[in-house]
């Protein structure tokens, strides 16, 4: 059945700049619930992609092209946004990282921004300079051709699941100065307290949980003044689905792993900061040594980074470290999109885990919603320990993750001897900290019923149709 055809009341425009939203779009219920009262158009930077033909060819368009900012005064302008506001809110995630990483890669110019950023929050003019900022960008137009396609298609309603991103902004503009509402998914937990400010304000949001709601309240206070959606996680709605579920047999065999040996998921982050694959070769090495005893070791890169690096890393250590293969080797990263394959693989790699080790990523998280036991680094994996103070900041002082890694849901381990103590631990008592594993995913998702993409899409429904009768 094309739900694209008949009489409909509602024209939506959705864009997508990323796999990770990709599959929130693709593989819950909000596209099938908001194609029964709307005509949609998605438009996604992996339209193009060949590989990824899976995408539903009766809506999905290519992303519109898009031009940059120009780095001055443009882009200068928005670091001392972004300055003033932390100088404001002194958010410890983004301070953190100011102090550990990116204060040593700004060049002098970044550097001078400083003092002016500190008068003006001292003078409480944050706001009017983002005010002004915004009205500025605006003026500059960086997609002529999204501007015609929207005033082609017309949409009541564009919703945006990239506003931290590079793409998106820059067709929300347009919308924008074409007076159609938007509507803006914040689409991971820790984007409100981490991420630089969002280069312009929307008409409402969608957000995992009250958490988020209040942490987007805080960090951008105009955001109090439009409505707010809490819809859930719907990117989890996959766990729920039993198509996505392989047997325990199925998964193993696909992996070239035993079914009567325990699986330690080491699933590692983005390299963009920390290079955590010094933890999963210390540990596969003890894996093939034998020291953890009759076990085997499944290693998952980052699905947007993983470009076989760690497959060649840990080539070599036998039959029982296996790597996967997550990413598409030379797609650039806004191409990538995940198949049903990979979505399976995904979920049935946590389905299967015995315990998943990572280093402060939503990955504990998908280990909650499945009950699996996390251990969590809380050190620095690389021989230098360059980033030791930074991890132990991430965990017990950044916004997002202080809670989680203090809930008592994960075991954190101050060095290699306890990670493997703490495994070993977890294969012999998997129900140990189980109430507060529950606890996290709660905390975290919002809802753990699987139907996150219908309320999505039904928030989405009622505030185009909100905005609708106002126009």
């Amino acid at each position: 059945m094309d739900l694209n055809s008949g009489t409909k009341t509602l024209n939506a425009v959705v864009l997508s700049s990323s796999l990770l939203t990709d599959r929130m779009l693709l593989y819950t219920d909000f596209l099938p619930v908001l194609r029964q009262q709307a005509n949609v158009k998605l438009w996604a930077t992996s339209a193009n992609n060949p590989q990824h033909q899976f995408l539903p060819a009766d809506i999905v368009e290519p992303f519109p092209k898009i031009g940059a900012f120009r780095e001055f005064p443009h882009n200068y302008l928005r670091r001392l946004n972004d300055f003033a506001w932390d100088y404001t809110l002194r958010p410890p995630s983004r301070l953190s990282m100011r102090h550990h990483i990116k204060q040593h890669r700004e060049n002098l110019l970044l550097r001078s921004l400083h003092a002016p950023a500190k008068l003006i929050s001292a003078f409480g003019a944050e706001s009017a300079l983002e005010n002004w900022l915004e009205q500025k960008l605006l003026n500059f137009e960086r997609s002529a051709e999204a501007r015609q396609r929207l005033q082609t298609t017309r949409p009541d309603v564009l919703l945006t699941t990239g506003t931290f991103r590079y793409e998106e902004p820059a067709v929300n503009a347009e919308a924008r100065k074409l007076g159609i509402p938007i509507l803006a998914f914040i689409t991971s937990w820790d984007n409100p307290s981490t991420k630089n400010r969002m280069v312009f304000k929307y008409d409402g949001y969608l957000v995992w949980s009250e958490r988020m709601k209040e942490e987007l309240h805080h960090f951008f206070p105009h955001s109090k003044d439009v409505p707010i959606y809490v819809v859930g996680a719907p990117q989890f709605d996959v766990f729920f689905q039993p198509r996505f579920h392989q047997s325990r047999e199925a998964f193993c065999a696909e992996h070239g792993l035993r079914t009567d040996l325990p699986i330690i998921l080491y699933a590692l982050g983005s390299p963009n900061f920390l290079q955590e694959h010094h933890g999963a070769l210390f540990l596969a090495e003890r894996v093939a040594r034998g020291e953890l005893g009759d076990v085997q070791m499944l290693v998952r890169p980052h699905p947007l980074h993983d470009n076989g690096a760690e497959a060649e890393m840990l080539r070599g250590f036998g039959k029982r470290v296996i790597v996967q293969r997550t990413g598409a080797t030379g797609t650039a990263v806004p191409a990538r999109s995940q198949d049903e394959h990979q979505i399976s693989q995904w979920v049935n790699s946590f389905l299967h885990a015995d315990v998943v080790v990572n280093l402060s990523s939503t990955v504990a998280i998908d280990a909650a919603v499945f009950d699996k036991p996390v251990v969590n680094l809380d050190y620095d994996p690389q021989p230098s320990k360059a980033h030791q103070q930074l991890i132990k900041e991430i965990n017990h002082s950044w916004t997002h993750f202080k809670p989680i890694a203090e809930s008592g849901g994960l075991w954190l381990i101050n060095d290699p001897a306890e990670m493997i103590e703490a495994i070993q631990s977890y294969l012999q008592t998997p129900e140990l900290h189980r109430q507060q594993r529950r606890w996290m995913a709660e905390f975290v998702c919002g809802f753990l019923d699987g139907h996150n993409g219908r309320r999505m899409a039904e928030a989405l429904l009622d505030f185009a149709t909100v905005a609708k009768g106002t126009r």
